[in-house]
């Protein structure tokens, strides 16, 4: 399981505890929400792989994820910086 850190500057804290009541809780959902996004879009890129191949799925949405071949962000702009 990964963990994060993030610092807010003064200014970055004082402005975001004007909007919400606990910047930990807010940062944490916005960072799942952020994920959910993902996952879904990931789950259905694999349901239509998958099954365009005649394969079939099984397991949890996070199991399809862990399970399908995709690359990080850093990897496809390393790739495409390589191919320049």
């Amino acid at each position: 399981m990964a963990n994060y850190t993030i610092t807010l500057s003064d200014a970055e804290d004082k402005a975001l505890k004007s909007v919400t009541i606990s910047a930990q809780a807010w940062i944490d959902n916005a960072v799942h929400e952020r994920c959910r996004i993902a996952i879904e879009s990931i789950v259905a890129a694999e349901v239509e792989r998958i099954t365009a191949t005649g394969g079939t799925l099984s397991g949890t949405k996070e199991d399809i994820v862990n399970a399908a071949p995709i690359r990080s962000l850093a990897e496809k702009q390393a790739e495409r910086e390589a191919a320049q």
